[in-house]
């Protein structure tokens, strides 16, 4: 009786060149994505605290910060602050999908990689969508 030997796949490290041209895995491509979005909601949180307590102190404050996201700043069009938003906005909301998917998968102890695949393109899919929808309000679409 003659047994088959199956091949295994030789991984590598990745070089920094090869960055990007690798096809990343969904749950990888889900797992930076996550670490990204909590390090700009880190690093924009001065700005969201400091937008929120003016926007709260007077009438006239929060108006100032509405002209912002209307006319601009200067040479800065109001567009480019409500972009600012948007990716605060897509921050917020991946971190908190992705943190319920990790949170799911430690109670279930769900480790299938299926099962990763399929909750990082849910992930994913959640994020965008919402993100969209509440784009579209931002921009006035609706």
């Amino acid at each position: 009786m003659t047994t088959k030997t199956h091949e295994r796949p030789v991984i590598r490290n990745v070089h920094v060149s090869q960055l990007p041209s690798y096809r990343w895995p969904a749950a990888s491509l889900v797992s930076g994505m996550h670490r990204i979005s909590g390090l700009l909601m880190f690093l924009l949180l001065p700005f969201v605290i400091w937008m929120f307590d003016a926007s709260l102190s007077s009438q006239v404050s929060f108006d100032t910060i509405r002209s912002v996201f209307i006319a601009g700043v200067g040479v800065l069009p109001g567009w480019l602050f409500k972009l600012v938003a948007l990716g605060l906005i897509w921050a917020y909301l991946h971190h908190l999908i992705a943190g319920v998917r990790h949170l799911w998968m430690d109670v279930t102890h769900s480790v299938s990689m299926a099962q990763g695949r399929t909750s990082a393109i849910a992930t994913l899919a959640a994020s965008l969508l919402l993100t969209a929808v509440l784009g579209a309000r931002l921009f006035g679409l609706f």
